[in-house]
């Protein structure tokens, strides 16, 4: 595996080996690596000729600057995961190389990007989100490139600039990794006191009592709702947002047919999580 920093070194790596017909694949990450990157790189490792995972906190994603602070880094580690998975390039760029001197261009999808976690982060997130992952399929230029599902908005606004710009890359979704308790896997987790990491346990019960309202039957989205959110109150956890949205347009959804997205957000102690189940509403209620 080779460790790349600069965009010159990267590109011109890349030219060889599609000069090689190599196909090339992408895992974006901003590190601190957990069994969910680690999934993310086996189905990438299993997928391309010559795999590119990144490695970049992306400053302009966050919020605020004690979030970006405190966000785990681990480069050392990371780099030692991804050559035992059989990762090809780890591109570790610095913030310089990514946003120059002058850097003035965004990338925005205007109405997904501003829905749930854009209504909560404001539209800058998802743009700065597009902006990042736009600037790495243009510098890597990939084949296909692979996002996890606990990530269901970004996944919608990426595939939605996809399309809109025609950017040649194929998106591929990777199943959420879970805890044995159900606790989506995050690089934040690792902030949770004992307590908190307790509590966390609510998200995914949500989810759940959501989904058993659909299982037994119910097309009523409310009900469904309101499930889930007695199901996080019954932990002590209050959720930024609790929704049942269309998975591609975010839309929330008339009623429960097709193809539905819970989707739950909500702060444990000083960690803000975020989870989500996609229903298989029909024929049967049965989970994706």
């Amino acid at each position: 595996m080779r460790t790349l920093r600069t965009v010159p070194e990267l590109r011109a790596h890349l030219a060889a080996a599609r000069a090689a017909g190599r196909t090339i694949g992408l895992v974006p990450t901003m590190g601190a690596f957990h069994a969910g990157h680690a999934a993310l790189m086996r189905t990438g490792r299993a997928g391309c000729d010559e795999l590119v995972v990144s490695l970049f906190v992306n400053p302009a994603q966050f919020d605020a600057a004690d979030d970006l602070a405190a966000y785990p880094r681990s480069e050392a580690s990371d780099a030692t995961v991804a050559r035992e998975l059989g990762v090809d390039v780890l591109f570790a760029p610095d913030v310089g190389a990514i946003y120059p001197d002058g850097f003035a261009t965004r990338v925005d999808v205007a109405r997904l990007g501003g829905v749930l976690e854009g209504a909560q982060r404001g539209s800058g997130h998802f743009a700065a989100v597009c902006t990042v992952v736009c600037k790495l399929f243009n510098l890597v230029g990939p084949d296909v490139a692979w996002f996890g599902q606990k990530d269901a908005q970004q996944v919608a606004v990426i595939a939605r600039m996809v399309r809109d710009l025609d950017i040649p890359v194929r998106i591929e979704v990777v199943p959420t990794v879970r805890e044995a308790d159900g606790l989506a896997l995050s690089s934040r987790n690792v902030r949770l006191a004992p307590a908190d990491r307790e509590r966390a346990r609510a998200l995914h019960a949500g989810l759940r009592a959501s989904a058993d309202v659909v299982a037994a039957g119910s097309a009523d989205p409310a009900a469904a709702e309101a499930a889930g959110r007695a199901a996080l109150a019954a932990h002590g956890v209050a959720p930024d947002y609790f929704a049942l949205v269309d998975p591609e347009t975010l839309a929330p959804v008339p009623d429960l047919a097709g193809r539905v997205l819970v989707a739950v957000a909500a702060r444990v102690g000083p960690v803000r999580l975020i989870d989500n189940l996609v229903l298989e509403c029909e024929p049967a209620a049965t989970l994706a």
